[in-house]
This record gives C-alpha cells, structure tokens and sequence, in this order.
C-alpha cells in the first residue's frame, strides 16, 4: 500500500534536524564530513491486524530520529526514515521490503510485527545482507538461516508460552483450551503450555487452530466448551479474538479467558459490550518501567509507553549506536558491532544520544533500553524480559502486576 499522509507516512519519512547545532562531543562521536542523510528503512503495520501497534512503533522511531538530528546527526549526516506500511501482509511486506532495500539502499529494516510476516521478509533482508530488527515472537524465526542479520527485542515464544501457563495455573485454573490463530507461533505456543501446566497441576483438556478471516467460530467454540475447560486461551489477533469472544459469551461461557494484550486492546473493549469482556486476563512482555531509558522515552513520546513503543525507540538506538560504533551504515556492520555495544562491560548508556557522546570520546557503552537490557543469544534473542498482566473489570483494564 502506497501514498503518503502528513503524520503516518507510508513511503518516505523525512526527519528534520539542525547539524548546525550539534554538540562538539557528538560531533567527534560522528565524524565531521557532511552528506546526504542517512536513509534508514522501517517495515511497520500501518493497517490489517498489526495496524494499531504499527504507527505508535513509528513514532517512537521517529521521535528518537528526531533527537539525534537534532544532536548533531549520525556520522555527520542526518537520519532520513523511509517508511513502508506491510499491512500485517507476507506478500505486501515482501513487496516493501523489496522496495525498501533495491530502491531506497537501507543498511537496515525496523519494525515488522506479525511472525509471518517476519518469516517472509527474513530471506529478503539475509539474502541483500540487510539487517532486520523485530517484535515477532515464533520460535521460528529465529531459528532461520538468518546469518546474524537479525534480532529481536520481544521474547521468544518459548519464553512467553512458559510465562502464559505459569499465570494461567497461578490463577487457579486446572483445566484449559486453547484456541489458536493458525500461524507461525500456535503450535510451539500450545505445546509449551501443554508442558508447564503439567509441571504445576494442571492439564489442557485440548487445543485447535482455527482459520483467519471467518465471520464466525461457533464450531471451534462448541468443539472447546465440550472439554468443560474453567480457562480458555485465545491466541490470536484482534479482529478473530473479538468474534470469540462474543460467541463464547452468547454460548455461555463465564469462565476467564487468557490474551495477548495486541488482540485486546483499548479499542476493542469499546467495540464490545462490559458483559463479553468481563474476567478476560491480558499479557504482554513488560518494558523496563524503573529504568531511566524508559523515563526518556516518556518525556520524549510525552504519552505513556507501552511494550511495543519501548523496543522500537530500543531498535533505532541499537542501529544508531551501532552504526556509529562501527563506523558504516551496512547490514554486515551493524552485524558484527551490534553485540559490543548492547552488552559488555562498557558504560551502561540509555538514550542513543547520551551513547554517542560517549562513542565519540573513544569509551566503550552497554546500552540498556526501555523495554529492558538489550542482550542477545547468537541467534538474536533476548535473553529475559518481565510480562505485564492486567484484568478487564467493568469494560476497563485493571493492572494486576509485573513479573
């Protein structure tokens, strides 16, 4: 999808900023020898399912581009963004991305949200060795041939389905269904929520992958109330969790019900009724809220950050800090130089700005993001991360804790 608008561009974004102004710190951090801006690529959902986290991931994005223009620019040059929407879409997001890396040139591509949009677009970036940031959370996509051209600041699904069932037995519940968009994440998802409610006293009394797009799922509901589950797990997206929910509601369900907090979000509990929303749990990895990385990105973004908001400002830091370290805006660079400055025992650093003035001055950084230390495995995952949980109470959510 094509065409541009004042605040969500789906093209190209262009980031003002005053290299006039820069600090003579910064500047040694970035070179001296002016040039044409440094054209960075970001592949986001603008619209489909991913289309309410997409552009507040771009703002965040921006809104770091903005600050290090306006701090002197990246190796003496200011960052441009080109922005392309992937519509929650494999074949539209490999158009883009097709676009993004033999038109636009980008050393990079930041912001792909749905798994299989990320499996798709994986090859395409490996193979133009372009390095590609992601919030995608299947086990799978890590486990790609990617060569190191890729990382991602959400938890894996290993990590996060462990979680999930750890919450859900917590809640008291001993039986549980669990109903899946079929996609790159339901299966490894269902069996390691299968294993860890073993380990804690309860049982998944069965689970099914259901199809996207259906005006209903009344079937699949008969087929998970016939277990007689106390919990049903809903993992999916928002525009299929939503029609589960009314039909487990008008089908009589009044037990809980378990979700990803991308597939219940604020808009969603407006577009339903208190009564069909009422005892559903949310989940989402947490950002790393006493961390002052994520107290910048609130004074930046002067609104709350959530999750999702937090790993993007924590994506164009890394590739900033990175390129800089490195000293080259390519795929390859960022590659091998995104590790010595994420983790190590440089000087612990927390906006991209306050890490280039240290890169300048010759020192070594460890940056710690907003959405918590950003240390990676070899193959790209973070190592640990905290989950927020909340409860919708009276058509609200109600916060519950971090843990």
């Amino acid at each position: 999808m094509t065409g541009s608008t004042p605040l969500l561009p789906r093209r190209t974004a262009l980031l003002a900023g005053m290299t006039a102004l820069a600090a003579p710190a910064v500047s040694r951090a970035q070179g001296t020898s002016a040039g044409a801006p440094l054209r960075l690529g970001i592949l986001t959902p603008l619209t489909g399912a991913g289309g309410f986290d997409g552009p507040r991931m771009l703002k965040a994005m921006q809104a770091v581009g903005e600050e290090i223009n306006a701090a002197g620019g990246l190796l003496g040059r200011r960052i441009e963004f080109a922005v392309e929407d992937d519509q929650t879409n494999p074949e539209g997001a490999v158009r883009a991305a097709r676009k993004l890396i033999d038109v636009d040139k980008v050393p990079v591509i930041m912001g792909t949200w749905a798994s299989a949009v990320t499996a798709a677009v994986a090859p395409v970036c490996w193979e133009s060795k372009t390095f590609l940031t992601t919030v995608s959370g299947a086990d799978s996509i890590t486990q790609l041939p990617h060569q190191g051209y890729l990382i991602r600041t959400q938890p894996n699904n290993h990590l996060q389905a462990g979680k999930h069932a750890e919450f859900i037995a917590g809640t008291g519940a001993k039986k549980v269904f669990v109903m899946s968009l079929q996609s790159p994440f339901a299966m490894p998802t269902q069996n390691r929520v299968r294993e860890v409610l073993a380990q804690k006293g309860a049982q998944m009394t069965g689970a099914l992958l259901y199809e996207k797009d259906k005006t209903s799922y009344r079937s699949e509901v008969d087929q998970a109330l016939r277990t007689r589950p106390d919990l049903i797990y809903l993992n999916g997206y928002t525009p299929d969790v939503t029609i589960l929910l009314r039909e487990l509601y008008r089908a009589g369900f009044e037990g809980p019900r378990f979700a990803q907090s991308y597939s219940v979000t604020d808009k969603a509990l407006e577009s339903l009724p208190r009564e069909v929303t009422e005892k559903v749990y949310t989940v989402q990895p947490s950002s790393d809220v006493d961390s002052p990385a994520f107290e910048a990105a609130k004074k930046r973004l002067g609104t709350g950050v959530d999750s999702y908001e937090a790993q993007a400002t924590d994506w164009i830091s890394l590739v900033a800090l990175t390129i800089a370290k490195g000293r080259e805006a390519t795929g390859t660079a960022l590659r091998e130089n995104v590790r010595k400055i994420a983790q190590g025992e440089g000087t612990k650093v927390y906006t991209a700005v306050e890490g280039l003035r240290l890169l300048g001055e010759g020192k070594e950084i460890n940056y710690e993001g907003a959405s918590g230390p950003c240390d990676f495995t070899e193959i790209g995952d973070i190592v640990d991360c905290k989950f927020r949980y909340q409860i919708v109470e009276n058509g609200a959510f109600r916060f519950l804790k971090v843990a």
